[in-house]
């Protein structure tokens, strides 16, 4: 379902992650037992965000991304979760017109990110390591 992710977006390791944290903010909506789309969201106390959102390619444009979206901001607005972001790839013009639709806006922000070392990669020092 992610046609374009990246080594770190791995879908297989992110659900794995995600799962293991337990928040109840992994979503998955089914059709005669098959998977047919998923959207992960997190929640920080702070603000709410959709990390990643995907429709089976044979069932888009049937409400299912809508319903997904709709469902995480009513589960966020139960934990008092005031707003929710999201990131798009600025290529994807799409579903910048999907979000559009589903009332979101562009925001003046940069966005920006930094990789940590995953386990067998350098491993990150700890405050101890640096004496």
């Amino acid at each position: 379902m992610f046609p374009d992710s990246t080594g770190h977006n791995d879908p297989a390791e992110s659900i794995d992650r995600k799962c293991k944290e337990g928040d109840g903010l992994f979503f998955v909506a089914e059709q005669d037992g098959t998977v047919v789309g998923m959207v992960m969201a997190g929640y920080d106390g702070h603000r709410g965000w959709i990390y990643s959102l995907a429709v089976a390619p044979t069932q888009q444009r049937r409400g299912i991304g809508s319903m997904l979206v709709r469902h995480v901001e009513r589960m966020l607005g139960e934990l008092g979760c005031p707003k929710v972001n999201l990131q798009v790839r600025t290529r994807n013009s799409s579903v910048v017109a999907f979000y559009h639709s589903m009332g979101f806006d562009c925001e003046d922000r940069i966005s920006m990110g930094k990789l940590l070392s995953r386990s067998g990669d350098d491993a990150l020092e700890s405050p101890s390591d640096t004496h």
